[in-house]
């Protein structure tokens, strides 16, 4: 078996992570050593993200000439994923078999699934289990070990789905933005091609649905322009998945070309495929860069601080370092306690609407059953129930998920150094358990035939008897025509009145049994948005604690820096100067071989 050589370029990461060591800064370690892992990987992973509805499946199939994605209006790709090379097509779901409410999913099975229902599978299984779908198909573009993965849109509203789209984000070779024809990149686009740079610096803008649009050409010189004016060095090629397709369907390679694909597989080819070292040299090139800057900067700072010529400088520095620290510290509380205020109040408030929703609903119960029969249409009945109940859990859960989003909002601007990127985009639970029993249906009397004749007879009875004695005094005989009538209207009175009791009685357990239902869905799903407050309040305050501790962290070793500087004397700071220069030179050296791997062209001196 022949040994997988590791690229030339890994000894330049391999020296920025012996640097992070050195300078003791594990988390940006763990980072490149991930990356590192990555680079050995064969296969070359290409991305193709965007906002939802733009086109991102069908693109993937037009490449391929087979619909390995699904499409359509009501369908939107939940999770990642993978089409690659295979001889024979297939299809599976890798699927995390821990714990439902578990953050981090390590993928512990595959499941076989046929090719043509994946997304049926992937919404069969609970969202949370399924890490990603994984297509194998027989086609040469594949062939070379490329990978194409279809991602959720960036932006949908179940922010989970968003998580995944940025989680596979870190390990793709190269990614292909994609936005429709209809309009010219937005501001969320535009912010969205920035972030995805600075993970993965290889990326080209694919416009779609060209067919639909007379004047895609205008839109397509604005993009371009959008692009210039922002600084992106990025590719733009217009395409029609449409009309390739059909293309492909009729063999017209007039139509085929008009589609735009010719040059879209050209680029994938010549600048993904062909250049596949290339693209690993600049994605290592962005994160040793970082990683290099990040660790320059407090160097700097202590050098600075040793000049014994700036000693009052280097005290001052102190003091200011001093002051960060603590306003970091009070303005730690103040979040925290906003956090804390505003959760307390967003359960409360669902738990509220929740209950109101439901009082609604058993309102109509009641009013349904003063009327009518349970033992007539009580399947339908029961159809609707389940479905208010589902529109009163749904509605609930949007409305918790959307003041969640706000909440994170409004703890991030309390946060002592605000930035639009400090808002998580994974705090949100997927979705809630399984719902509650169906309803049971209650136990309905029977008013039989047999049950009616002997109620009347019962009924009947004392009219015969009564009326008998009377009209014997007539001397008349007991039974007579006039003691049989009222016999007859006493009887049907007793058999009007006893339906119309066994009738109440069906009503009184209609009711009974929606209201045990819709009790029996309020404890449990109250409890699951109780469950999902507490999970957003512990993932927001887990995210803004790291935040704040990896602030304090930076802002402490300034301090540190400073305080040394103040107390060595002139020969250790000497000393220090020396080590630190030689350290700053190391650095710097290091930096400008890692922009030779084809990173952003940017300046640092030492």
């Amino acid at each position: 078996m022949s040994q997988v050589m590791a690229p030339p370029w890994l000894d330049v990461l391999d020296e920025t992570i012996g640097a992070c060591v050195t300078h003791r800064r594990p988390d940006l370690e763990a980072r490149l050593r991930e990356k590192r892992a990555q680079q050995l990987d064969p296969k070359l992973r290409v991305l193709v993200v965007g906002e939802s509805k733009q086109g991102k499946s069908q693109l993937v199939n037009a490449l391929l000439n087979a619909p390995v994605c699904a499409v359509g209006d009501d369908i939107t790709t939940t999770v990642p994923t993978y089409v690659q090379h295979a001889d024979t097509p297939s299809a599976a779901l890798v699927r995390n078999a821990s714990a439902r409410g578990s953050i981090f999913h390590t993928p512990t099975e595959r499941i076989a699934v046929p090719i043509d229902q994946v997304t049926k599978q992937v919404s069969a299984i609970h969202p949370r289990e399924v890490v990603r779908a994984e297509v194998g198909i027989p086609r040469a573009l594949l062939d070379s070990g490329l990978v194409l993965i279809d991602t959720p849109g960036v932006g949908d509203t179940r922010a989970a789905h968003t998580a995944s789209t940025f989680a596979t984000l870190m390990q793709a070779d190269a990614v292909l933005m994609v936005s429709d024809a209809t309009g010219e990149l937005t501001s969320a686009e535009m912010t969205l091609l920035k972030k995805v740079m600075e993970a993965c610096p290889n990326v080209t803008v694919v416009v779609t649905k060209i067919d639909l649009v007379p004047t895609w050409r205008n839109v397509v010189e604005r993009n371009r322009a959008l692009l210039a004016r922002a600084g992106v060095r990025a590719k733009l090629i217009p395409v029609s998945s449409a009309l390739r397709l059909r293309a492909a369907k009729t063999g017209d390679q007039r139509l085929n070309t008009e589609s735009g694909f010719p040059e879209l597989l050209a680029c994938v080819q010549r600048d993904i495929v062909a250049s596949a070292d290339l693209l690993a040299r600049r994605a290592v090139a962005v994160v040793a860069s970082s990683a290099i800057t990040q660790l320059v900067t407090p160097l700097r700072e202590e050098l600075t601080a040793h000049d014994s010529s700036r000693t009052a400088a280097t005290i001052s520095t102190l003091q200011e370092a001093q002051r960060r620290v603590d306003e970091l510290r009070r303005r730690s509380a103040r979040w925290q306690n906003v956090l804390n205020d505003e959760m307390a109040d967003l359960i409360s408030d669902v738990e509220y609407d929740l209950r109101d929703r439901t009082r609604k609903i058993l309102r109509e119960v009641d009013k349904t059953y003063d009327e009518a029969d349970p033992a007539i249409g009580w399947d339908k009945f029961e159809q609707w129930l389940e479905d208010n109940l589902n529109e009163a859990a749904t509605t609930n859960f949007a409305w918790l998920m959307e003041r969640a989003e706000w909440v994170a909002a409004k703890v991030a601007k309390n946060f002592p150094v605000y930035r639009e990127d400090l808002i998580p985009g994974s705090v949100l639970p997927d979705d809630l358990l399984e719902p509650v029993g169906k309803l049971e249906k209650p136990k309905i009397e029977p008013f039989s035939i047999p049950q009616k004749l002997f109620t009347g007879l019962r009924g009947s009875y004392g009219g015969v008897l009564m009326f008998g004695l009377v009209t014997s005094l007539a001397g008349m005989p007991l039974i007579n025509v006039i003691s049989l009538g009222a016999g007859a209207l006493f009887g049907g009175k007793t058999i009007l009145d006893e339906s119309d009791q066994r009738l109440k009685r069906r009503q009184a357990a209609a009711k009974a049994a929606a209201q045990k239902h819709v009790d029996d869905f309020f404890i449990k799903f109250s409890k699951d948005v109780r469950d999902s407050g507490r999970h957003i309040q512990r993932s927001l305050r887990n995210h803004f604690s790291t935040l704040a501790e990896e602030l304090q962290e930076t802002l402490l070793e300034s301090a540190r820096s400073a305080k040394r500087a103040v107390q060595d004397d002139q020969t250790e700071r000497e000393t220090r100067m020396r080590e630190g220069r030689k350290e700053l030179d190391k650095l710097v050296t290091l930096y400008k071989r890692v922009q030779t791997l084809g990173g952003p062209a940017m300046e640092l001196t030492a």
